[in-house]
């Protein structure tokens, strides 16, 4: 992790309550999380270059407070520091009411909707990708 600090782009963004952690977004070139290459229902929706949101956690304490949505909000802002003109997030859209939290690691889609990303595609029930575009 420190590697990837030192040689820039932040990886990603971190929410602190006083001096504690108590959140984390990921953003990055999407080019740099492999696994995406390798899916097929979050394959790219175009050929424009975009930053991705990978991955998305809030402690416990802070759930359910809106620090999803300032998470994604200040992980594009990050994105756009660096040059980034797309940003992308593939949030989990749950089948029934609840969820266990351990499987909503990629956030949901009222978190993104909030943070005003928009669906642009959808390959499985189960699996949104969003986009924030300037």
């Amino acid at each position: 992790m420190r590697r990837l600090v030192n040689a820039g782009p932040p990886p990603g963004v971190i929410a602190y309550d006083k001096a504690i952690p108590v959140g984390w977004c990921a953003v990055a070139p999407r080019q740099d999380y492999s696994f995406l290459e390798r899916s097929r229902v979050l394959k790219p929706v175009d050929d424009q270059p975009v930053w991705s949101i990978s991955c998305l956690f809030v402690r416990r304490t802070h759930r359910r407070t809106g620090l999803s949505s300032e998470l994604i909000r200040a992980a594009v802002r990050l994105a756009k520091k660096h040059g980034a003109k797309v940003v992308e997030g593939y949030p989990v859209s749950p089948r029934k009411s609840a969820l266990p939290d351990v499987f909503v690691w990629t956030g949901l889609p009222s978190a993104f909707k909030r943070a005003g990303f928009r669906e642009v595609a959808r390959r499985s029930p189960s699996r949104p990708i969003m986009r924030s575009t300037w």
